[in-house]
């Protein structure tokens, strides 16, 4: 017997717990919305070291868990162009700055996951500001053009025989269902009151490479600037800087000042930039928790939830898929 899965949310999360459960027999259907959310603006990296940090040993277990898994098996059956770089590159720019990368290299190392470190930062990226020289080079990691990403697992969803549906304002709307799950981000508190989530905003940049310029760079930099956080994503046609973050309730629109810290940082670590396109500003709302965990898992007989991914969405989508698939094999409610 088929049983029917109702997925709420069309993002990176929800587009990848409906493949893993069509995978496993079910009849699932997606319930989305046509304005692209989270996902449409995301980075897509897929990093547990460099985004680790003391304090944070829960989120870098699964982070790991998930990494493992993006190489294992995730990848599988999707476009080789959905990969734009498989290393990154953390470094700083001032003595602060390196003091904080010597803090997290340490760290990483005492939780058994060691990255390389560097003081020729230059000599892994020639591009990179004369002055930048203490780096941490984690080579396992990866980054997604997330665009391509969506594509391809929605191409992955409906060649398994997933059904697109309208969103839905309330639980009600998919009890015909024999199990629904919440993977709509900062929207599932309005479907379960009281679930720890909020919208924090972020804003990302896309510079894109014009004739003449410097080349892409090869690998994820993220740097660590006067005490800021920036990220530089490979893409084919130029690079994602990222990302702010505000506590500004529903608000998506770029903002002069993010958007000037965003392109100042970016060109100091690498002043190549500033000769690019730059093509477009967004923003869009990660769905955060108090502790910085996701919360994935069973709410009810026929509920299950995955949202509050905040800033590691992309990197957990296969821990979290696995997770639900795991849960879905408990028993289906008579």
């Amino acid at each position: 017997m088929s049983y029917e899965l109702a997925v709420v949310g069309g993002g990176v999360i929800g587009l990848s717990v409906a493949r893993r459960a069509a995978r496993d027999g079910w009849s699932v259907r997606v319930h989305r919305t046509a304005t692209p959310g989270a996902s449409w603006v995301g980075g897509g990296m897929i990093a547990p070291h460099s985004e680790g940090w003391p304090g944070e040993e829960e989120l870098l277990r699964i982070g790991m868990e998930s990494l493992r898994l993006w190489h294992d098996d995730f990848l599988t059956g999707l476009p080789d162009a959905v990969v734009t770089a498989r290393e990154s590159l953390v470094v700083a720019v001032d003595r602060a700055d390196a003091a904080d990368l010597a803090t997290m290299g340490e760290w990483l190392a005492a939780q058994g996951h060691p990255v390389t470190a560097t003081r020729a930062a230059r000599d892994h990226e020639p591009l990179l500001a004369q002055g930048i020289r203490h780096g941490l080079v984690a080579d396992t990691e990866l980054a997604v053009d997330n665009r391509a990403l969506l594509a391809a697992l929605t191409d992955a969803c409906e060649a398994l025989g997933v059904r697109w549906a309208p969103p839905v304002e309330s639980l009600d709307e998919t009890r015909d269902a024999d199990v629904t799950v919440l993977a709509n981000g900062v929207d599932a508190p309005t479907l379960w009151p009281g679930l720890d989530v909020r919208p924090v905003k972020g804003e990302v940049l896309r510079l894109r490479w014009r004739k003449g310029c410097m080349p892409v760079p090869t690998r994820v930099i993220r740097a660590r600037v006067h005490g800021r956080q920036v990220y530089l994503v490979p893409r084919p046609d130029g690079v994602v800087v990222g990302a702010t973050q505000y506590e500004h309730g529903r608000d998506t629109a770029p903002t002069v000042s993010g958007v000037r810290d965003l392109l100042d940082d970016a060109c100091e670590v690498v002043p190549a930039l500033g000769e690019y396109e730059l093509a477009e500003t967004a923003a869009g709302l990660r769905p955060m928790t108090s502790d910085n965990l996701p919360i994935v898992g069973r709410l009810d007989e026929r509920t299950l939830v995955a949202t509050g991914h905040g800033r590691s969405g992309f990197l957990l989508a296969p821990w979290t898929a696995e997770t639900i698939a795991a849960e879905l094999t408990v028993g289906v409610p008579a």
